[in-house]
């Protein structure tokens, strides 16, 4: 069985789609997939891993992780005016933070927000990402059509990876 425990939820993603069944899985993977901590990243892999559809899997995780971001940018200058007032909250681990910042900015200053939408998801998130580039002056719909389409083309790579990997490993 394949897991993940992604520290901040406490919560082993595999076992958790792996003990449901049917249509809750697929549930799972969409919920698990708009969440900043998870994502596609780790419930693609995760889910065919445990044997859902690769495609389905695909289509629904792409789906939740962008319905999560276009929630963001319908709600993000209330998200910016909570955060003003609420104020800066010491980060425990600050330099990873700032390192990832760092980076996202020089691929901001390089490529814009096509790069930035298109390396979101390994780099920072697509939802730090968006918030990046909303920060940066972009328009939230050029932030919402760019990061569906990073989205979706990772979605598309992670698929066929994990379906390599899982033919390779024998698992299913």
């Amino acid at each position: 069985m394949v897991s993940v425990h992604p520290s901040p939820l406490l919560v082993d993603v595999g076992t958790a789609i792996a003990n449901t069944g049917g249509v809750i899985q697929y549930g799972l993977v969409f919920l698990f997939a708009a969440l900043p901590w998870v994502e596609i990243l780790v419930v693609i892999p995760v889910a065919i891993g445990v044997g859902l559809n690769p495609i389905a899997t695909g289509v629904i995780a792409c789906a939740g992780n962008v319905g999560s971001v276009y929630v963001l940018l319908l709600f993000h200058r209330r998200i910016a005016r909570w955060r003003k007032r609420r104020g800066p909250k010491p980060d425990a681990d600050e330099n990873t933070t700032k390192r990832r910042h760092k980076w996202a900015r020089s691929v901001w200053d390089r490529y814009g927000l096509p790069g930035l939408s298109l390396a979101a998801p390994v780099l920072t998130g697509v939802h730090l990402a968006a918030l990046i580039a909303l920060a940066a002056g972009s328009r939230s719909r050029a932030v919402g059509s760019w990061m569906t389409v990073g989205i979706a083309a990772w979605a598309v790579a992670l698929v066929a990876g994990s379906m390599v990997g899982v033919s390779l490993i024998g698992i299913s």
